[in-house]
């Protein structure tokens, strides 16, 4: 088969890859952009490890083609913060010691990362029907959850400076 190039914004940069029309969008970010933040667990889209954001719906990247990614927004884990300026959610993920293994992290944060964006007063109830598609082995979900809420205050700031 011959490569098609996939013109799209990954974590705020312009990229251009090539990938083969059956490609997943999860492979294609691991291996021809090698952002290996998103994981891949069941490629069935059960256990969401693989979620990323595009276009701001938190997606599972393992059921999407690299090639319907053209033109879009595709936000990753590595595009919520670095080692040195973590973001909302990571800072509380980190009190919060809401991970463990780590596998499951990803996918969370990128989910739950497009809840807030879209609402930033998301109560319990709802981050936890949210996340509930995001498998987790670990934790318990009690710390993650705890993160989370936590972070709306920080998603409420930047909704209201956005607004200005």
């Amino acid at each position: 088969m011959t490569g098609v190039p996939v013109h799209l914004r990954v974590n705020g940069s312009s990229a251009t890859i090539t990938v083969e029309p059956r490609m997943t969008l999860a492979d294609a970010l691991r291996e021809e952009l090698r952002l290996t933040g998103t994981h891949l667990g069941c490629e069935h889209g059960v256990c969401g490890a693989c979620t990323v954001i595009v276009d701001g719906l938190a997606v599972r990247a393992c059921l999407m083609l690299g090639v319907q990614a053209e033109g879009r927004e595709v936000i990753t884990v590595e595009g919520l913060g670095d080692v040195a300026h973590l973001g909302p959610l990571q800072r509380a993920f980190r009190k919060h010691h809401a991970l463990q293994c780590g596998f499951c992290t990803a996918g969370i944060l990128t989910t739950a990362h497009a809840l807030l964006m879209e609402e930033p007063n998301a109560g319990e109830d709802r981050i936890r029907e949210v996340i509930s598609g995001n498998l987790c082995r670990c934790t318990g979900y009690l710390p993650i959850i705890a993160a989370i809420i936590e972070a709306r205050d920080a998603y409420r700031e930047m909704q209201r400076e956005a607004a200005q």
